[in-house]
């Protein structure tokens, strides 16, 4: 089934089949800019943590995870069911795909199958990223009837197998999620030249790593990293079993790199733009990373989310994006990186400047 809708600046597209997902910006006629437009009017995309805490902490810990939500920091209560329901029934007829998330794995949330169907029946797709711990021929099934795709993090462990397996042999569309450290970049590179990730599986979206919460900075990849170089041409110079996705963290360092890449198949920073985070205690912020400092967050105990999106915070992080490295040739492909993170903007060019301050509050 097709979804569309029609702004005064833009149209976008999602097919709730596939996951194809198109837009472009649009003139006062409606014809075609040929430019994509800066944000929308309501987060089309939303990250929903309806973790507050997470049961498997040591296990992710044990694998070499260092957990961006903090771990077994976290002792929240998930979400409530009737939380959920009042995000999603904000979020009816504008809002395409939720992502689910927090502080630990959404298939271990008491009412998970209540979850995925408000999002079904309200006309939302649910995604969710799991260590795979958990994961059951029981709830890979509800994935196959409910959920658009289940990502499995890269934890190179038992868990991880029997998870990606189970995913798999239940029919439902399954990626990796594969954290780029300075620890594992030279695994990435090595399979991505044997092409040993999982036949079958979707896609391998590879992150970069992020010194926020559990996250340390000695296992950043630093700027100037010949390695990030080998590793972007590996995943991008031939064709590969499964699809190559990165998270827009890695954009400034794809930019960066001298292979040939269509810049129509990137997409910069998102947040505040296009989508945002609701944490598991109802506070709006433009992403997730967000979820420690709270700079920019919103509490929708007291303001929709239209309020949040249309709020100064949330004009504070899009300013960045706005104004950041104005003399880069590539601006318009990067927007300057990350707001939240400066650290892991990979882009050594003169042009650029990081425009962070701290958020206006109401």
């Amino acid at each position: 089934m097709l979804r569309y809708r029609k702004e005064k600046d833009y149209i976008s597209v999602f097919n709730e089949s596939t996951g194809l997902y198109i837009r472009r910006g649009i003139d006062k006629n409606g014809m075609d800019t040929g430019f994509d437009p800066f944000m929308s009017s309501f987060p089309e995309l939303l990250d929903v943590g309806i973790m507050g805490h997470c049961r498997n902490a040591v296990v992710c810990r044990n694998a070499g995870i260092e957990c961006y939500q903090g771990g077994n920091d976290n002792k929240q209560p998930n979400m409530t069911v009737d939380d959920f329901a009042e995000i999603i029934r904000q979020c009816r007829g504008k809002t395409y795909q939720i992502a689910l998330g927090g502080h630990g794995d959404p298939d271990e949330h008491d009412d998970f199958e209540e979850i995925l169907k408000i999002c079904k029946e309200n006309g939302i797709v649910p995604n969710f990223t799991t260590s795979g711990f958990s994961m059951t021929y029981e709830k890979a099934q509800l994935c196959k009837k409910y959920c658009g795709a289940v990502a499995v993090s890269w934890q190179r462990a038992e868990h991880t197998y029997k998870a990606l397996e189970t995913l798999l042999a239940t029919g439902v569309k399954t990626n990796i999620h594969y954290v780029i450290s300075n620890g594992s970049i030279d695994e990435a590179i090595e399979r991505l030249d044997k092409d040993s990730f999982y036949h079958g599986i979707n896609a391998v979206v590879f992150l970069l790593h992020k010194p926020i919460g559990c996250g340390t900075k000695s296992s950043m990849v630093k700027i100037g990293d010949s390695r990030m170089d080998v590793f972007i041409k590996s995943a991008i110079s031939k064709q590969h079993p499964y699809k190559i996705g990165f998270d827009s963290c890695t954009i400034p360092a794809i930019l960066n790199n001298e292979s040939d890449i269509d810049l129509d198949s990137i997409d910069t920073c998102e947040a505040a733009r296009w989508s945002a985070y609701i944490s598991p205690d109802m506070k709006m912020m433009p992403c997730s990373f967000d979820n420690r400092n709270m700079k920019w967050a919103v509490s929708l105990r007291e303001y929709k989310i239209q309020e949040a999106w249309n709020s100064k915070q949330f004009e504070d992080f899009r300013n960045h994006l706005r104004k950041a490295c104005m003399g880069c040739k590539d601006r318009q492909s990067c927007l300057g990186g990350c707001p939240i993170c400066p650290e892991i903007v990979l882009c050594k060019r003169t042009e650029k400047t990081l425009l962070v301050k701290e958020a206006a509050r109401p």
